[in-house]
């Protein structure tokens, strides 16, 4: 009996050793052929839908951008208005294109459709029209690099944002950060290399591990358009402010010293920074980065599928996949990690939520002394008090993320912040009073987005109303003919199939 137990464990033992041994053959053989090129991409091809021939499962896994579902305690993947919700910003960025609309940003995917259909780029009906400069597609498109390639660098951000509305068809895709002969992590926007050099520093010197953050920095970044580059004072140039450092003193000095302004206040008239998203520059400030850890570390992380691990292009949140995202490192409960994020955003956001109400406030209280007679002398320091401290709030803010990559540095700006706004209303007061205004200066109702839009002088129906035509009647003509160039131009001159 004991004979035949042993007998038929061992066979039960070579039975599932067989299986083992089928499974590893099948998933080398897998592997082997998981990633034979179907077509040779030459230079820049900007459709995400020709390298999804080569490599199926990151492109399937990108193509997962366009969800929406994902909501976590402040932010989305879909559709949010802040301004909606946060109605006092319309008061800060009161004479700049944000007080017109201002939604939370979508995935990767929606790149195009999002700048077409925001209000803050106005209504350019025909090529050469609107406000804003071509730069503004920088970071839009796999079409820039394909642009700048043909054009020049300095020729790209020198045109209109609707001079290129039917060649920027393509969301962020592949070809922003991949070369596409070797698949390697590139650099394809300019500015980042040319902030390094301002650094004294060489980004070709940057290992892979600091290239997986650095191809995300090249757009998550704070930035501005110069318009005074020796050579270039045509063009909208591409800059970050990075020349003395990334911390947020650092980047207010610079500008500061070159007496840059994003615009001027219509009730304060104090000279303004718009932070844009400086993302990187706070991240590189947390505890994350000082342990080596990459942006697509936590979002964009490794998943095997098939027996086939690959880097996952769905990028987005890592609270929407805290298992592939966090795991790697934490061996808390899911629930306890997705609770200590939460804590951290909660008590930035109770700072930040003060403080823009606080900046609000000294706008309005700064037209008052204007309106009272108050000289430029007597405003100087009041002015510069108001810029700095919402440009401190901006910079938090504006930073997808910030709560999380950098909480200490993030709770540091908000308490400087508050301090320099306290301090700015406080010299707002004494003047006031000097001016014979001795009662609080009256404060519009903070509730309503379209109040305080039409407090600051917008005509957000006409605004729309323009804007929509412009979404029905050119944005379609943009799309057709941008298709209609790919049909003509790409297929056999920069494709072939082997």
């Amino acid at each position: 009996m004991k004979n035949w137990i042993i007998l038929l464990l061992t066979i039960i033992a070579v039975f599932l050793l067989a299986l083992l041994a089928n499974s590893i053959i099948d998933r080398k053989a897998e592997a082997r052929f998981a990633y034979q090129p179907q077509v040779e991409i030459e230079g820049i091809e900007p459709r995400d839908s020709i390298w999804g021939l080569n490599y199926p499962r990151q492109y399937q896994s990108y193509r997962k951008t366009a969800d929406t579902t994902f909501r976590g305690l402040y932010s989305t993947s879909g559709f949010a208005d802040v301004l909606d919700d946060q109605p006092e910003l319309v008061i800060l960025w009161a004479g700049y294109a944000f007080s017109k609309d201002y939604n939370q940003p979508r995935g990767h995917s929606h790149a195009i459709t999002d700048i077409q259909r925001t209000a803050r780029v106005g209504s350019p009906m025909e090529k050469g029209e609107g406000p804003m400069p071509s730069t503004c597609w920088t970071c839009k498109s796999t079409d820039v690099p394909r642009l700048m390639s043909e054009m020049g660098v300095t020729e790209f951000y020198s045109m209109k944002f609707s001079d290129l509305g039917s060649e920027v068809i393509n969301p962020i895709g592949c070809a922003d950060c991949h070369d596409p002969k070797t698949m390697n992590l590139t650099i394809t926007r300019p500015a980042l290399v040319e902030a390094f050099e301002t650094m004294g520093k060489d980004i070709a010197n940057a290992s892979h591990q600091e290239m997986r953050s650095l191809v995300c920095a090249q757009c998550h970044v704070e930035y501005y358009f110069a318009k005074d580059i020796p050579g270039k004072e045509d063009a909208a140039y591409l800059t970050f402010p990075w020349q003395d450092g990334l911390t947020v003193e650092a980047m207010e000095e610079y500008y500061d010293n070159i007496d840059f302004a994003d615009w001027v206040h219509p009730l304060s008239k104090a000279r303004m920074i718009k932070a844009q998203h400086p993302d990187y520059e706070i991240f590189s400030m947390g505890v994350h980065a000082k342990r080596g850890v990459s942006c697509a570390d936590c979002h964009m992380p490794y998943k095997t599928e098939g027996g086939q691990k690959f880097t996952d292009h769905h990028i987005g949140s890592p609270l929407s996949n805290v298992e592939n995202s966090c795991f790697v490192c934490h061996r808390e409960k899911k629930e306890d990690l997705v609770s200590d994020v939460y804590e951290r955003q909660r008590k930035i956001k109770e700072g930040t939520g003060y403080l823009q109400k606080e900046i609000a406030k000294a706008h309005i209280e700064a037209k008052k002394a204007w309106d009272l007679g108050a000289t430029e002398v007597q405003m100087v320091d009041i002015l510069l008090g108001i810029r700095h401290a919402q440009w401190r709030w901006d910079f938090t803010v504006a930073s997808h993320g910030a709560a999380f990559h950098a909480p200490l540095e993030t709770s540091r700006i908000v308490s400087s912040g508050t301090g320099k706004i306290q301090e700015t209303r406080i010299l707002l007061v004494r003047l006031l009073a000097s001016l014979g205004q001795t009662e609080p200066v009256e404060m519009p109702d903070f509730k309503s987005k379209e109040f305080l839009q039409e407090y600051i002088g917008l005509d957000m129906p006409a605004e729309l109303k323009n804007k929509q035509r412009y979404i029905e009647e050119v944005v379609p003509r943009w799309l057709k003919e941008g298709k209609l160039r790919e049909r003509e131009t790409l297929p056999g001159r920069k494709i072939s199939k082997k």
